[in-house]
């Protein structure tokens, strides 16, 4: 037979479309030609795979051989088709028999001397090959990370000769057996080390409990970086399928094969990071900073110190949860879901407001700094907070707050949020907000009395009720009273402080 099918999967974001890799012998001078908008990787493919053929004691065909990526347009990269390429010649040549590659999808590299390297994105390749029902053929290396799609068969080559051998009826290999990702349980910084800032501790509880965005300002070395490095140890640990969310897109960004099960992610980008490494893109899309914090955190510290143009970017994923990256012939979803924490000064020398008067600042330098930061971001931003100085005590014993009792409060209250609306208080659309955060009317005509007189916008107004909603999940109150309202406006701060 001169014409061979082998099914492979390419990658696009975090999405695995199906390619069929077609391979035709006909008469004519020896050739080789690839087709279907390979890239140059791709079409490099091609030396690889014929040193692989020839150095496994194989025939390469002196044919006229075509190949074929299809469909025509989806554009190709990398060098996870060259075992398929590999397969597809094989079989077309009568050296492996094609019927039994009607039920395989595979993936991997071909060094020159047959050995099967690890790729990127195999997750994602494996979850698409579990919805097709079809048996997977991945690297060694990769192969723990492709079980985690649970009931997919899998078969682990580390030689494109041992997968001949099984494809040939002499050697059957086995479907790979795993032993189970390790759940490595990363020492997060104790809460218990931060001296005083009661306040602030509460805050951090509140948004852990419900996945609240936190904005910490104040004077330097008050303790806002120490602070926000403690959240992730409140958070409690990821679901399976926020686990499996989360190694995708691992999987996708990394070059390294997954090799432990995820904890929630932390991201901490420099303040010279672009728009494109915050959100995404490039020629190939990939994933950017707030997709890899997707059900973690993003931190951002020296807030202003952002580019303008670049935080903005910011608005529409806080919204959504989600990223859409448009380009000319490319258009890539990337999920982000994440919470935001961002820190910064009162003013540039960030000594506004001190008690010593060290402050020197103009009054135009301190709207210059603050107008970086646009009302619509700051409207998105559920807990405003004011880190305040306290007094030098060296040495000082640890506090009674340590992360374990917190982390079990927060723990409590986002089970009862997960039980009765299905996703944490921040992510609530406006169905659910009116059905969950309901007011008494009394409570109700003095809230909106309230934000007309703060100058609230009806956005802002719907996240005071979650923050609220948060505050009565940590007391394990049915229904929101007026002392959570009152504590959720405290958070928010009014059109004239934003000034």
């Amino acid at each position: 037979m001169s014409l061979a099918i082998v099914h492979s999967r390419a990658q696009v974001g975090i999405e695995a479309p199906a390619v069929t890799v077609e391979a035709h012998l006909a008469n004519g001078l020896p050739s080789l030609a690839l087709v279907g908008l390979p890239e140059t990787a791709v079409k490099e493919s091609k030396d690889r795979v014929r040193s692989a053929i020839l150095n496994c004691a194989f025939d390469f065909p002196a044919r006229r051989i075509t190949l074929n990526l299809a469909p025509a347009d989806l554009p190709k990269d990398g060098g996870r088709f060259d075992l398929a390429i590999a397969l597809g010649i094989l079989a077309a040549s009568g050296q492996i028999p094609a019927a039994a590659l009607d039920n395989l999808e595979c993936l991997g590299e071909l060094a020159l001397s047959g050995a099967v390297r690890p790729i990127q994105g195999v997750l994602p390749a494996a979850l698409a090959a579990r919805a097709a029902g079809r048996t997977l053929v991945v690297p060694r290396a990769n192969a723990e990370e492709a079980c985690l799609a649970s009931g997919l068969t899998v078969l682990a080559v580390e030689h494109l000769l041992e997968l001949a051998a099984h494809l040939n009826g002499q050697t059957p290999l086995p479907p790979y057996q795993p032993a189970g990702l390790l759940r490595i349980v990363r020492p997060y910084p104790d809460l218990a080390e931060v001296q005083g800032q009661s306040a602030a501790k509460r805050a951090l509880i509140i948004a852990a409990a419900g996945a609240h965005n936190l904005l910490l300002s104040g004077p330097p070395g008050t303790g806002k970086t120490l602070l926000a490095s403690r959240l992730p140890g409140l958070l409690p640990p990821l679901n399976e399928q926020e686990a499996l969310e989360v190694a995708a897109i691992h999987s996708v960004a990394s070059y390294a094969p997954l090799d432990a099960w995820p904890q929630r992610p932390f991201r901490h980008p420099h303040h010279s990071a672009s728009g494109p490494a915050l959100v995404g893109g490039g020629s190939r899309p990939q994933p950017g900073e707030i997709t890899l914090a997707h059900h973690g955190i993003l931190f951002l510290d020296e807030l202003p110190e952002f580019d303008r143009k670049v935080l903005e970017v910011l608005r529409e994923p806080l919204e959504s949860g989600e990223i859409v990256i448009a380009r000319a012939r490319d258009r890539v979803r990337f999920p982000a879901r994440f919470q935001l924490v961002a820190a910064m000064n009162p003013c540039p020398c960030g000594y506004l407001g001190d008690p010593g008067g060290r402050c020197r600042c103009s009054g135009e330098q301190i709207q210059r700094y603050r107008s970086k930061l646009s009302g619509p971001l700051l409207d998105r931003i559920d807990l405003h907070l004011h880190v305040a100085r306290e007094a030098t005590v060296l040495n000082a014993p640890p506090s009674s707050d340590t992360s374990a009792q917190a982390a079990a409060t927060v723990a409590a209250a986002r089970q009862q949020q997960i039980e009765r609306q299905g996703c944490a208080n921040a992510f609530l659309d406006l169905e659910q907000l009116r059905q969950h955060c309901a007011l008494n009317p009394t409570d109700q005509a003095w809230l909106e009395s309230a934000c007309e007189r703060l100058g609230l916008s009806l956005r802002a107004a719907h996240r005071v009720l979650k923050v609220a909603r948060t505050l009565a999940d940590l007391e394990a109150l049915p229904a929101i009273s007026r002392a959570q309202l009152a504590e959720a406006l405290q958070y928010r701060p009014s059109t004239s402080d934003a000034s």
